[in-house]
């Protein structure tokens, strides 16, 4: 009998989502909480979200929408988690921000956070 833990997706975190979670669970309290289904269907292999378009063939770079449960305002003021899905079986965090912080990010910013990560690795 196979494990399904076999399967998992292996999850890495950029130093700039680690960042920004931190900073964002000292405003809002249930983030983790708010994001860990999300991050569960990812290491499941259902890589959820919107493709951001511009980043070339080679990038698939999912933006996803969560709800924050601490402001009752729907998905749509939730968070933005923004992944790359590196190989079917590894998942890169790049970042996490608030909708209600920040309208976006630019294609820009998403490079940078890429390029400090492979640097760092």
């Amino acid at each position: 009998m196979s494990n399904e833990s076999d399967h998992l997706v292996q999850i890495d975190l950029t130093p700039e989502y680690k960042r920004n979670l931190r900073e964002l669970s000292k405003k809002y309290r249930q983030i983790r909480l708010d994001t860990q289904p999300v991050i569960e269907q990812i290491q499941a292999g259902n890589f959820i979200g919107d493709r951001i378009p511009g980043m070339g063939e080679d990038y698939i770079i999912l933006k996803v929408r969560v709800k924050n449960s601490n402001i009752q305002k729907g998905k749509s003021a939730g968070y933005r988690m923004i992944y790359q899905v590196e190989s079917p079986s590894i998942v890169l965090l790049l970042t996490i921000y608030s909708k209600s912080d920040r309208t976006d990010i630019s294609l820009n910013e998403i490079c940078s956070i890429i390029a400090e990560f492979d640097e760092n690795e």
